[in-house]
């Protein structure tokens, strides 16, 4: 365009017009020649420009005439550039990929092409350095070169990944490296690349890749994927699009139906996630700090207010550290929106394979987990700090610790979060923060030395007390091997994050939004009850359930205070949480047993109760534990995490009444609704008829 753009000179007359298209007869540009390029509109100018550039691409040359140029040569411009020398034809004997002189830059393909090998497969080739951004699920294979995602590197010869870019969150982006090539010479790359390419594409696509490769572009293939949990989650009107939607203006041109074929979508750049330059600065040096090992394991505690990026920060981060360690612990402290487990737990994990998706398509099996029961822990903040100090007694320093906090960072949780740095004793505090989040103070180790937690003392208010750091483990209440040794708050390295997301979550939708988070993890761990693929589905109901004795387990519910006379109808088809507790309650009585407090105690996963027999006095449970864990179970926790109502809603299969979905429910029992305190559903959606005042009454 920067040729064109030298022709297309103003002028007062008709005649330049006449003269440009003289000066290349073979180019057709338009129908009406009397209107000039700056009186156009917007679209016949795009009309225009595109012509130009297909007749730049069919061999056309504007200033000497018709002349064959290469295919690189038709590449857009932009307006500003100085144009460069038309390069000689290549003889046809010649390949079409060759080595560049060291002056010039490497050949770049303006759009990475994308071919069809198969049914529900294709092939990408990306320019180095050059993206491809898009929405769905896939598998992804490097063939040859490196590519990266989210952070994670996938290189020639790595197992395939799965890949899960959903709107829920930003679209991911499979990025080009720049890699080292070796000292070979062309016939050895070519003979290399074909050797890659040839167990995975046939010789027609093996051709195809040979005609546009080059020694530094990388070549993907791309496979439609279908796993069990997308096909539960999808099986559900609600949620069927959460993977793939379609788009608004359907297209038709052939890229399009290919990557629809694979289950994706190309989407604009703009669209894919984007860092800014402090989260750089901060993943590079958490990670080099990780991999140095030079003062042991480093512990990172990320934290900041809503809605800022931690969740994505700690992904990446997760998938960086994976590139050069071969495992990575994560401790999860959030309630409401954990990324490992269903909502409402605090557990500890051991990572070794990389999270290339939202938190619904990675669920993990913990090393030790509690069950707390609530996706918050506002009036109840001591459990919560003892239960945190229960888990992080697993870590073994054997390997980078991640902490994942909460976002509420006003008030008492900000002294809360105090208290958490004081206990976990981090190495390096990442603080994030943006114009959209609330002001918070710079967590420094000088600020949090002198600042009063919510159950910690400041360091120059126990010094002037004269309080000795025994006390405080005292107060903590550690272990008998823990109190022998003074806690000592050790400095930490603060590393400030600045973000800018252009999230649509606004503050009235975001507890909407955190909720549907919740049901697709409760929904996610719910299809491991589902068969491998690629056997259908089975819908819950018709699944055989086990069978628990009242004498077996204990029961307790974690988030409100519930009548022992109540206490089996809100066992009844809810979200439980099965647990080991030490004491032994079998054979204790006929039961049910109930517990007075809520223990702290390990949980092996979890479950649906589907009934409740009262003549054989038995529980019906779902859940997808295996039987040799489920034996070790001996408590039952039932908190404020609700099962989806889609499960309950829509039951394939079932005539007439559906199960436990009726609308004549009491919602003024202990414990039946959702939050504590909140109205009724009735009385919420009404509106309070007028009343007048007392004095105007007595007026009158």
């Amino acid at each position: 365009m920067a040729d064109s753009g030298r022709l297309f000179k103003r002028g007062s007359c008709r005649s330049t017009w006449l003269r440009a298209r003289k000066a290349r007869p073979q180019l057709i540009l338009s129908r009406r020649p009397r209107r000039r390029l700056w009186t156009l509109r917007w679209c016949s100018r795009r009309r225009l420009r595109r012509r130009l550039l297909q007749a730049q691409a069919a061999g056309v040359d504007w200033r000497e005439g018709v002349r064959q140029v290469s295919r690189v040569a038709a590449a857009r411009r932009p307006k500003t550039a100085i144009p460069s020398p038309i390069p000689s034809p290549t003889p046809a004997s010649e390949p079409e990929f060759e080595f560049e002189p060291a002056s010039r830059c490497p050949r770049l393909l303006p759009i990475p092409p994308v071919r069809p090998v198969g049914p529900g497969r294709a092939l990408l080739l990306l320019p180095v350095e050059q993206g491809f951004t898009f929405s769905g699920i896939c598998r992804v294979t490097c063939l040859y070169g490196q590519v990266q995602v989210f952070g994670f590197t996938i290189s020639q010869g790595q197992p395939a990944q799965d890949i899960f870019s959903v709107y829920t969150h930003s679209c991911l982006t499979i990025n080009a490296l720049h890699y080292s090539m070796p000292e070979k010479n062309k016939k050895e790359l070519k003979r290399e690349a074909r050797m890659l390419l040839k167990s995975h594409l046939n010789l027609d696509d093996r051709r195809w890749s040979m005609q546009n490769f080059s020694p530094l572009c990388s070549i993907v293939l791309l496979e439609h994927l279908k796993t069990t949990t997308v096909n539960f989650i999808t099986s559900y009107p609600g949620a069927s699009c959460v993977f793939v939607q379609e788009s608004p203006s359907p297209q038709i041109n052939p890229e399009h139906l290919v990557l629809r074929s694979v289950g994706i979508r190309k989407e604009k750049k703009k669209k894919g996630l984007q860092l800014t330059e402090s989260t750089l600065s901060a993943l590079e040096e958490v990670v080099s700090a990780s991999c140095e090992e030079v003062d042991g394991c480093p512990v990172i505690l990320v934290c900041g207010s809503q809605d800022v990026g931690k969740s994505t920060f700690n992904r990446y981060l997760i998938n960086q550290l994976l590139n050069s360690l071969p495992c990575v612990d994560y401790l999860e402290c959030d309630l409401g929106q954990t990324e490992f487990t269903p909502p409402g737990c605090i557990s500890l994990l051991n990572i070794t394979e990389p999270v290339l998706g939202p938190p619904f398509t990675h669920l993990r099996t913990p090393q030790k987990m509690v069950y707390y029961g609530k996706p918050s822990c506002k009036n109840n903040y001591e459990n919560y700090i003892d239960v945190i100090k229960y888990v992080f007694s697993a870590y073994k320093r054997e390997s980078p610790l991640i902490i994942n906090t909460m976002g509420w960072v006003s008030d008492q949780g900000l002294l809360l979060l105090i208290d958490l740095i004081r206990l976990l004793s981090p190495s390096h505090v990442v603080q994030f923060s943006s114009d959209r989040s609330k002001c918070m103070p710079d967590l420094t180790p000088q600020y949090v030395d002198d600042v009063d937690g919510l159950y910690t003392k400041s360091k120059t208010k126990m010094r002037n007390r004269g309080f000795r750091l025994v006390e405080f483990a005292d107060a903590l209440e550690f272990a008998d091997e823990e109190k022998e040794i003074p806690v000592e708050f050790t400095g930490h390295k603060l590393i400030s994050v600045y973000t800018d997301f252009a999230f649509r979550i606004t503050p009235r939708t975001r507890e909407l939004h955190n909720k549907i988070l919740r049901e697709l993890s409760v929904l996610s761990y719910l299809s491991q009850l589902q068969p491998p693929m690629p056997k259908p589905l089975t819908p819950l109901h018709s699944l055989t359930p086990y069978q628990v004795p009242f004498n077996a387990v204990a029961l307790r519910i974690t988030h409100s205070d519930v009548a022992p006379t109540h206490i089996l109808y809100a066992v009844n088809a809810s979200w439980v949480g099965l647990c080991k507790i030490q004491d032994d309650v079998r054979g204790y009585t006929n039961g049910p047993i109930l517990l007075a407090q809520t223990p702290i105690c390990d949980c092996l996963g979890f479950g649906i109760c589907r009934g409740i027999d009262m003549e054989k006095r038995l529980y019906h449970i779902l859940t997808p534990v295996p039987p040799e864990e489920l034996k070790t179970v001996n408590c039952l926790l039932i908190g404020a995490i609700a099962i989806p109502h889609c499960v309950l809603k829509c039951q394939r299969g079932v005539e007439g009444i559906v199960p436990y979905v009726t609308t004549d429910y009491n919602f003024k029992l202990p414990g039946a609704s959702e939050k504590i305190g909140a109205r009724e559903p009735e009385e919420a959606h009404k509106e309070k008829p007028y009343r007048r005042p007392k004095f105007y009454r007595k007026m009158k």
